[in-house]
């Protein structure tokens, strides 16, 4: 079951669910609209490795806006602190976003039970595109779970501006294990 705007709304004033800040006028019927964060990261390094950190270089978004460029992958992130350990939680890009050819967190909507924190966008545009601080990119819906809940306490809790990957953590603890 997905939750509906009116539900939304009680959910995160009776504490089921946290957006910091709240705003009435971002409800939707089914969703929350999320705002874009003042801080973009970009790869640094012409190839990426997945086993390794890989360097980024960050930029804040200006009065007159950024233009993110086509073949580029910037990583943003929501204004707002979204979580829940109640409900879970998927983050979609904004139709009217998407029709201006940028494609938002295609590859990784799903939020964990228990993730509270800023949410890291996957950005990229199809050609070039000026974005704004504040302004809606994407929209999350809370979905009801069933069966015992395990919260999330993983490496991107509580996180605060765009969050590169740190998969390279992963394959350290999965050595660690089979030691």
């Amino acid at each position: 079951m997905i939750l509906t705007g009116p539900e939304i709304t009680a959910a995160a004033h009776d504490g089921r669910l946290r957006i910091t800040p709240f705003a009435a006028d971002q409800v939707n019927p089914n969703s929350y609209n999320v705002r874009l964060g003042p801080t973009l990261i970009k790869y640094t390094s012409p190839v990426l490795d997945a086993h390794r950190p890989n360097p980024t270089r960050e930029t804040t978004i200006g009065p007159d806006g950024h233009v993110l460029q086509p073949g580029e992958l910037y990583l943003g992130h929501t204004l707002e602190e979204v979580g829940s350990n109640t409900f879970v939680p998927l983050l979609f890009g904004r139709s009217s976003v998407g029709r201006l050819g940028l494609f938002v967190e295609i590859t990784a909507p799903i939020g964990d039970i228990g993730f509270h924190g800023q949410w890291t966008l996957m950005l990229t545009p199809i050609r070039p595109l000026r974005v704004y601080a504040g302004m809606k990119i994407g929209q999350i819906m809370f979905f009801v779970s069933t069966g015992a809940v395990d919260l999330y306490g993983g490496k991107y809790q509580a996180a605060t501006g765009p969050q590169p990957s740190t998969y390279w953590r992963d394959l350290a603890r999965l050595h660690v294990a089979e030691s």
